[in-house]
C-alpha cells in the first residue's frame, strides 16, 4: 500500500520531520516527490527497512556496550556488582544475537528439527523396507519360503530399530557429549 509522508508519520506515530530524517537515512520511497508533489512510500518496504534499522541500531548498541565492558578486565569484575551483571547480561545478549544470526543463515539448526528430520527419514525407510519381501517374492517366485521368512524377520527388526530413533536421540546426544575429545 502506498501512502504519503503524513500518513506514514501517523502509521509510525511520529512527526513528519522524523519521516524526512528517515528518508535522509535511506528509507525507501516509492516516489521521491518534488516540485510540490508529495513523496509516496510503499509501507511493506518501509516497515522492512525500519525493522532492519532497529536491529542494526540494537546490535551496534550491544557491540559498543560489550567493548566498554571488555575494557574492564574480566578478572576485575566481582560477582554481584552492577558491572559484573551488566557484563554477563550483555555477553549473553550478544551470544544470543550471534546464535540467531547463525540460525537465520542456516549455519546452525535446532535439535528439535534434527529429531523431526530423523524420525521422518526413518519412517520413509521403514515404509520401503516393508515392501522388500513382496518385491523379492515377485522377482524370484521360486524363492524358498524359509529364505523369505528370514528376510521378513530381518526387515521387521530393522524397521523396529528405525522406528525408535526419535526416542533414542537424547541418549545419543548425552553419549556424544560425554565422549572425550
Amino acid at each position: 500500500m502506498n501512502v504519503e509522508k503524513k500518513e506514514l508519520a501517523d502509521i509510525f506515530k511520529v512527526n513528519v520531520r522524523t519521516i524526512e530524517r528517515w528518508q535522509a537515512e535511506g528509507m525507501p520511497t516509492a516516489f521521491a516527490g518534488g516540485n510540490g508533489v508529495s513523496a509516496n512510500f510503499e509501507t511493506a518496504s518501509v516497515i522492512a527497512w525500519y525493522v532492519n534499522r532497529d536491529v542494526e541500531i540494537e546490535t551496534e548498541r550491544l557491540r559498543k556496550e560489550m567493548e566498554t565492558l571488555r575494557a574492564i578486565e574480566e578478572s576485575d569484575l566481582k560477582p554481584g556488582t552492577i558491572d559484573y551483571e551488566r557484563y554477563r547480561l550483555t555477553k549473553a545478549q550478544a551470544d544470543a544475537q550471534e546464535l540467531k544470526n547463525m540460525k537465520d543463515e542456516a549455519l546452525v539448526i535446532e535439535t528439535e528439527f534434527c529429531t523431526y528430520a530423523l524420525v521422518r527419514m526413518t519412517n520413509d525407510i521403514a515404509a520401503i523396507l516393508n515392501g522388500v519381501p513382496l518385491a523379492v517374492q515377485r522377482r524370484f517366485p521360486d524363492i524358498n519360503e524359509l529364505h523369505l521368512d528370514f528376510v521378513k524377520a530381518e526387515i521387521a527388526r530393522a524397521s523396529h530399530i528405525a522406528s525408535q530413533t526419535g526416542d533414542k536421540i537424547p541418549a545419543y546426544l548425552e553419549e556424544y557429549l560425554n565422549q572425550p575429545d
